[in-house]
């Protein structure tokens, strides 16, 4: 495969950089692409579930995406040390009775030396929130360049 950059050991910038190339694929919901980055024997543990692989990343991911609708997403860096980025995140989507959560999560990567992610780990929770009160209002695709983060929206 070829490298994936930003590629370990990762500085501010380009731990940076991972962490919002990853947002962007996210909030495409398409779970082949982002299933691409990782690597083909990848290890996931997400909530409560554990799987492996590329073809299980992407059923998992087609699985969510069908439940967790009007899916927006950001994500910010955590930490990072050589091949290892700590992130923090939050989203919101609705259920398809028309209920809004926002998830706040913790995840931690490893990469592989090409820039490929070989574990992630994902600690997940869902508050009911009013659709009023949504802050991800972006059209579906990744978040603009000029919308807050989640330090600038206070989450």
């Amino acid at each position: 495969m070829p490298p994936r950059p930003p590629v370990p050991p990762f500085t501010l910038e380009s731990a940076t950089a991972k962490v919002r190339a990853a947002e962007d694929a996210w909030n495409t919901r398409d779970p082949e692409r982002v299933a691409g980055a990782y690597t083909p024997d990848s290890r996931w543990r997400n909530r409560a579930e554990f799987f492996k692989g590329r073809q299980e990343i992407a059923a998992f991911l087609r699985r969510k995406w069908a439940r967790e609708l009007d899916y927006r997403l950001i994500k910010e860096l955590w930490a990072f040390h050589e091949n290892r980025i700590a992130v923090r995140f939050v989203y919101e989507y609705h259920d398809d009775s028309g209920n809004w959560f926002r998830a706040h999560g913790n995840e931690q990567w490893e990469f592989d030396p090409e820039g490929y992610m070989q574990r992630r780990e994902a600690s997940i929770n869902d508050v009911p929130i009013r659709e009023e009160d949504r802050k991800f209002r972006w059209p579906q695709g990744p978040r603009p360049a000029d919308h807050p983060g989640l330090t600038q929206l206070g989450l």
